[in-house]
């Protein structure tokens, strides 16, 4: 069957990849990254990232996308082969397809928290609730079992429903996501100016007896004011560089899908520079004035600094929204998640078309049953991450396949892009009918200072050393005292090793069971995730078959 989809418009497009990229990372991580790193430390090499490693990343991708779109394919197993002919680049590019399996598994079920608290804000069950209160509901939400929110089993639910729009919509086709990202991006956009300008005008209005020096502009100049000594502190430059790939949705396979629909001719270095910058400037401009001000400007800038962390958005705002009065907090709270709903959504769909275009390719499925399958092996993989959620499955599937697989990928394809197809080659494909040139410096960082930035990356998560401080780490190696690796960093992962100090230093008996539950549960969660590469490495190897025997290429 001949995958002949194109998209409708240039504006589509670019929605479309900018609505890819403008995630649920850019309202809920990006904040607490710039409060944990340092607010004005954090920002510098943040910036610096995204001009080195960001803006190559995306011309990278794009430019593989349309390379291999023009020879008829549609997702990276056959992208990289065409790029190279060595049969092993086909199995890398599996990770173009698990990436977006496994990362939507988990992604859909926070997409569905925003819709189910949409419908709470809508109905007013968080009014008159203390800060402890809403705090509560949330931990009660995500408990399956022993949930009182008020709908039985409401967050498998909620994440069912908001998998089967997902589905629908890409039952459509690109038409569907083009629509979705016309209706979706200006939405989110309308909404985050509204918050934000809440957020900026806020000052010390909110401030109380309980904090007295509450204050928006705290946390605005706290993000603000330039730090210039975090430019040696490898933690800092590590972290900004992690959420690069986060806010672009680089690394993943989802990007050269969508170019791969683009035509020979269709423009690429100003398309890829446009969805960048939309996306810098809804999660620097509009990310970073919502959650930090607000939290800032009622609780004060050292509780935020205290307790910064992804569940703010659901845990705490919906309480702050309840001091703005009863019409505005409603108001607010369905402007936030719904926010943070069309911000998931349009993300979620990207993650569904390398699946259905390998399926379209390889195997003629139509798009009705490639959409249908991606929304079923999704549910499957996803509902452990719901009914096990505080097991730890959700963050092992956010570790390996939205952390690590990510990071490898990334390294992966710019050596192929700028070393093996050639820089040559490269450079010429990204300027193809760009109505813009690419400044020639460019050139060299694709080749040179992009590979070395997620070489660092890769090489940073893969031997941290204990505690993130690499300075003391340094010393020590110097010192002769050898080099510590922290709980956290790859090699530790692999064997699970916080988890099992945990185990062995415990002493009370019902702690000891549900460590070793969680270690069961984690387990159970690699070897799923394993069994989906193995399974997609399969298919890619049938594919290559199928296409030997047609005379197709291979």
């Amino acid at each position: 069957m001949s995958n002949n989809e194109s998209w409708g418009t240039r504006v589509g497009l670019i929605l479309a990849m900018a609505g890819n990229a403008v995630g649920l990372g850019n309202f809920l991580r990006f904040p607490v990254q710039a409060i944990q790193n340092g607010g004005g430390a954090f920002i510098i090499p943040y910036l610096v990232c995204f001009l080195l490693m960001g803006i190559p990343l995306l011309w990278i991708e794009w430019s593989m996308g349309r390379f291999g779109g023009n020879r008829g394919h549609h997702s990276t197993p056959f992208i990289l082969d065409a790029l190279d002919k060595r049969p092993f680049w086909k199995y890398i590019g599996v990770f173009g397809i698990f990436t977006n399996l496994a990362v939507a598994a988990y992604y859909c079920y926070i997409e569905s928290w925003t819709m189910a608290y949409v419908y709470h804000s809508a109905t007013g069950t968080f009014d008159g609730l203390s800060q402890s209160q809403v705090a509560a509901f949330f931990g009660n939400y995500v408990d399956v079992f022993q949930s009182t929110t008020g709908i039985p089993f409401e967050a498998i639910i909620f994440f069912v429903i908001c998998l089967a729009l997902n589905t629908f919509i890409l039952s459509r086709g690109l038409h569907g996501v083009e629509r979705a990202a016309k209706i979706g991006m200006p939405l989110l956009i309308l909404f985050g100016f509204i918050l934000a300008f809440r957020g900026l005008t806020l000052g010390n209005s909110g401030a109380s007896a309980e904090h007295p020096t509450a204050s928006a502009i705290d946390g605005l100049n706290f993000l603000w004011t330039p730090q210039f000594d975090s430019l040696s502190n490898p933690k800092v430059w590590l972290a900004a560089a992690g959420q690069i790939f986060f806010t672009l949705s680089v690394g993943m396979g989802s990007i050269q899908c969508y170019a791969s629909y683009l035509k020979t001719k269709d423009d690429i270095a100003l398309n890829a520079a446009s969805a960048g910058f939309m996306n810098e400037f809804v999660e620097v401009v509009l990310g970073s004035s919502i959650v930090i001000p607000i939290a800032a400007g009622y609780l004060g800038l050292d509780w935020v600094k205290e307790n910064a962390g992804f569940g703010m958005a659901f845990q705490t705002m919906p309480y702050l929204f309840e001091k703005w009065g009863p019409f505005l907090s409603t108001i607010a709270g369905v402007m936030w998640f719904g926010l943070l709903f069309f911000a998931g959504i349009t993300s979620s769909l990207a993650m569904g078309t390398p699946w259905m275009g390998f399926m379209q390719d390889e195997f003629g499925w139509s798009r009705e049953k490639g959409a249908i399958s991606f929304g079923t092996i999704v549910l499957i993989l996803g509902l452990p991450t719901v009914i096990f959620f505080s097991q730890g499955v959700f963050d092992e599937y956010d570790y390996w396949a939205g952390t690590v697989s990510l990071v490898v990928f990334a390294l992966v394809e710019t050596i192929l892009f700028s070393w093996i197809f050639g820089m040559d080659k490269g450079w010429k494909e990204i300027n193809m009918g760009g109505d813009i040139q690419v400044p020639v410096f460019y050139k060299f960082v694709i080749k040179y200072i992009t590979p070395v930035l997620l070489l660092f990356v890769f090489l940073g998560s893969l031997l941290t050393p204990i505690g993130n401080n690499w300075q003391e780490a340094f010393s020590q190696l110097f010192s002769g005292n050898g080099w510590t690796l922290d709980n956290g960093s790859i090699v530790k992962q692999i064997t699970s090793a916080g988890l099992r100090e945990q185990i062995a230093t415990a002493t009370d008996p019902a702690t000891i069971e549900a460590l070793k539950d969680k270690l069961l549960y984690i387990s159970g969660a690699r070897i799923l995730l394993l069994s989906v590469f193995t399974g997609i490495g399969i298919l890619v190897y049938i594919a290559h078959k199928r296409r030997l025997k047609t005379g197709g290429v291979a």
